[in-house]
């Protein structure tokens, strides 16, 4: 293969293949979860992106999907439509992760408040938020709310 003339999407697309879960997969632990997330959110660093993993009462993949997309430093999220989709799609659990543009892990005021209302709506529906992480650049860079006892 020519790498020449192979576009930065089917890069992108080949890379998202390899390396996210699919439907069926159960997640086991915060890693599976983590390498999920970066590998979605690391090649699409230039404006926050906003993604949820639906998951089945056993933990397993029902459907990964981005559901909200902004600028370089924000992103308007509505818990209406997480739960939307988690009743479509009829999942028991949620994990959501974004990145941080900037690189900076710390979780804003606005993160702090959109995972409280996120969780209280789905807690409504009968499912459990899991965890809120933030995607930075390198490998190591994540921030885990639930590690941090925030949710």
């Amino acid at each position: 293969m020519n790498l020449s003339i192979v576009s930065d999407t089917e890069l992108q697309s080949e890379y998202i293949k390899r390396f996210t879960l699919e439907r069926g997969h159960k997640i086991i632990s915060s890693d599976d979860a983590i390498m999920q997330f970066q590998s979605l959110l690391v090649a699409n660093a230039d404006k926050e992106q906003f993604y949820c993993l639906f998951l089945s009462g056993n933990n397993s993949v029902i459907s990964v999907e981005r559901l909200f997309e902004g600028s370089i430093s924000s992103s308007a999220v509505y818990p209406r439509d997480i739960v939307k989709r988690v009743l479509e799609l009829n999942a028991l659990a949620v994990i959501i992760g974004h990145n941080h543009p900037s690189g900076n892990l710390n979780p804003s005021q606005d993160d702090l408040n959109i995972t409280k209302r996120i969780k209280n709506a789905l807690e409504l529906v009968d499912c459990h938020l899991h965890d809120h992480l933030i995607i930075g650049y390198g490998k190591s860079d994540v921030y885990s709310f639930s590690d941090h006892g925030l949710i």
